[in-house]
């Protein structure tokens, strides 16, 4: 059985405001199948569309028992997994390490249920790059690299980074479509 690879991304048009309109988007890949899912939400934040992105392409897999790999340029997201913030979160009845409670810990409880489901490995990428632009890719590449090993060439992290930006688009469809009249 291959590797399943999810490319997501969310975003908040008026983030921190009393009215504002959130988008995620979720690319799942499957050898040369993909598919492309979207939506929004209005009066959200950029953290919770950026979880709802990662619950959203796990809710769409048909199969349990799936080799997984979670792309996303949420440190929130990808940190939490890679450093296994919620093993100490459940264990402190969901407080954080101020002794606060949990921020989206609806969303946080949800998506630890899905991804328990399957064998995930989370990557974290830098979100916004413009691959057409004068941007140092070199520095980019080295900085991927660093934050997810050298198991990525440089053709690999220019099409995760492609990925990223379609994710990124497909959110931004997700707050126009809120956004309607």
């Amino acid at each position: 059985m291959g590797i399943l690879k999810i490319y997501t991304d969310g975003g908040c048009s008026g983030n921190q405001s009393t009215e504002n309109t959130g988008g995620w988007g979720a690319i799942l890949e499957y050898g040369e199948h993909k598919k492309e899912i979207y939506g929004g939400e209005a009066n959200t934040t950029n953290n919770r569309m950026e979880l709802t992105a990662v619950i959203e392409a796990f809710k769409a897999l048909k199969k349990e028992g799936m080799e997984v790999e979670v792309f996303s340029d949420s440190s929130y997201v990808s940190n939490c997994f890679r450093e296994k913030w919620y093993v100490n979160w459940e264990r402190n009845g969901w407080k954080n390490a101020s002794k606060k409670p949990v921020e989206n810990q609806d969303l946080w409880q949800e998506l630890i249920t899905l991804t328990k489901k399957h064998k995930v490995r989370f990557y974290r990428v830098k979100g916004h790059v413009n691959l057409a632009g004068k941007a140092d890719f070199e520095k980019l590449y080295k900085k991927f690299v660093e934050w997810n090993g050298e198991a990525f060439d440089f053709d690999a992290f220019k099409y995760v980074t492609e990925m990223n930006n379609r994710a990124d688009q497909l959110a931004n469809m997700g707050i126009s479509e809120i956004k309607k009249p």
